[in-house]
Formats: structure tokens, sequence, C-alpha cells
């Protein structure tokens, strides 16, 4: 379990202990800076605590300012793509050999709108999403005829968050949906029911 807040990894890791569930490893990592040496660590620790890994969910993401193309700032620009795509790119790659010993493991990405049909003023989080769908067709094609491991990105659409209170300030979050709303359609890509799937992009419901 990845995360840049130890509290927030702490109070999930107590639900873990609370409902008598196997403990996690925590990781504590700041996906700005994060290298692929420091992934590829993360990939070893899990084949040693667990032997191998059933499924990868690449949720981290920032929003990066809501301004023009030509208004935009280089570095901003290059955070939000280093957090929400290259981050997601080289975790995904360095787990590759723990991914692939189960045989059926699945790896989803969380998508967007905006990374389907662009919107103006979206900026660098639109590019970081389209850029996503492209990774997760591109790659599922790679994977299809020589490993086990499928992949596939949802979008969960307007969800009660953080970032969604960011982009859309005036709205009214008792409109949106809860995060536990869209959690089923988290648990179908990464279950089962879904091992012929892969490839695809779903719209969570």
């Amino acid at each position: 379990m990845l995360g840049k807040d130890p509290s927030n990894l702490e109070e999930t890791y107590s639900l873990y202990e609370k409902n008598n569930l196997k403990k996690p490893i925590l990781q504590v990592i700041d996906l700005e800076t994060a290298q692929e040496e420091d992934f590829k660590k993360i990939s070893n620790e899990v084949l040693k605590e667990f032997g191998k890994l059933d499924g990868l969910l690449n949720n981290a993401g920032i929003l990066g300012t809501k301004t023009s193309i030509q208004n935009y700032d280089l570095e901003e620009w290059r955070r939000v793509s280093k957090v929400n795509f290259e981050s997601a790119l080289l975790l995904t790659r360095s787990l590759f050999p723990v991914l692939e010993i189960p045989n059926n493991s699945s790896v989803v990405f969380t998508s967007s709108g905006v990374g389907k049909k662009g919107r103006a003023y979206w900026g660098a989080y639109a590019i970081s999403k389209f850029a996503t769908e492209g990774l997760v067709q591109i790659l599922s094609e790679e994977l299809e005829k020589t490993s086990g491991i499928r992949v596939n990105a949802i979008n969960p659409g307007p969800v009660e968050t953080k970032m969604r209170a960011q982009a859309y300030p005036a709205e009214d979050p008792k409109t949106l949906k809860s995060p536990k709303e869209v959690m089923n359609a988290y648990l179908f890509l990464m279950g089962i029911d879904s091992l012929n799937i892969t490839g695809k992009s779903i719209e969570a419901q």
C-alpha cells in the first residue's frame, strides 16, 4: 500500500487489523520525486512478503492548475505528468515480475472523462489521462498473448473527493456519488469475473 501521507496509510492499516485481514506493506513514497529504483524496491518487498501480486490499482493523481495551455507553468505541467502518468507507468513496469506469478493478475488505472474528450483549461491533468488511456490500450495488447496480466481503466465519474471540490468549488457535494458507490467497478476489474476483459476503459456505474 503506497501513499504520501503516513497518517492516511496508518488509518487504512488499522482497518485491515480491525477486520482480521492480511496486513499490507506500508510504503511512504512521494511520487513527485520517486525514481524507477524506488519502485523496484517495492517490487522486491512484495515478492519477499507475499510471493506474488494479484492486483495493482494506480489511483494516485493531482489536478494541477486549471488554466489555458498558453499560460500553463511548465514546472507545474511536469509535476502533474510525473504524479498522474509517469509514476504509474514506472510502478506498473517495476511490478511485472510479481504480477506475472499468479498468471491472472489485474492492473487497473483510474482515468477520467477529460482523458477521452479534451476540455479547455484542463491542461496537464487531461493530457495525463489521455496518456493513461493510451497506455492501457498499448500495454494490454502487448501482454495479451504473452502474459496473464490484464490491463484496464476506470472513469469513476463525478465522485465526492477533495480533487472534485478543487475542480468544481461551487458544486454541491450532495449531488455526487460517494467513493463507496463506485467501488464495485474497481472490485469487478480486480476480481475473477473480469478474467477475460483487458484493454477496456469502463465507466463506473
